[in-house]
């Protein structure tokens, strides 16, 4: 557990170096593969205006251009904070052999960064969503898919 809490000191110098440089809010995090960080993130959404680069996500897309890869199978992600809900999707899709982080979601939702209604809007059924969501029923709408599983040279993933 010793090395672990030296990854996750890591991460949480990450968020507080990203917030204290005015990038974003206070997340940070590290990905280790072999017992040394090869990417580090840090929260980037408020000076980049992209809701997507949260601290998890911009440390995926470093680690994967580094290795050249899209999946993460034989590294660790330490995060400063528990991840929300799109960077635990984005974690899971990377496939690491683990994830370890720092805060839960509790404490940072005592700081404003609060994700429970996006946990209790997934499972809703579409139309009973906050957001104003429709299915429109297209004629083509499987032909992406056919074409994918005709297709012999795709990678699956």
């Amino acid at each position: 557990m010793k090395e672990h809490a030296k990854f996750l000191k890591e991460a949480v110098k990450m968020a507080e170096k990203g917030m204290l440089s005015g990038k974003g809010g206070p997340f940070g995090a590290v990905i280790v593969k072999d017992g040394k960080i090869i990417a580090r993130g840090c929260n980037q959404v408020t000076s980049s205006n992209d809701p997507t680069r949260h601290a998890e996500v911009d440390a995926i897309r470093k680690a994967c251009k580094k290795l050249g890869t899209f999946e993460l199978k034989d590294c660790v992600i330490y995060s400063s904070c528990e991840p929300c809900p799109m960077c635990l999707g984005a974690i899971y899709w990377a496939r690491p052999k683990a994830l370890f982080f720092a805060a839960d979601r509790f404490t940072a939702a005592k700081y404003g960064f609060d994700d429970e209604f996006i946990y209790k809007e997934v499972p809703l059924p579409v139309e009973k969503r906050s957001l104003k969501t429709f299915c429109i029923d297209l004629e083509n709408k499987n032909e992406p898919f056919e074409k994918w599983n005709e297709k012999t040279d795709k990678i699956t993933y």
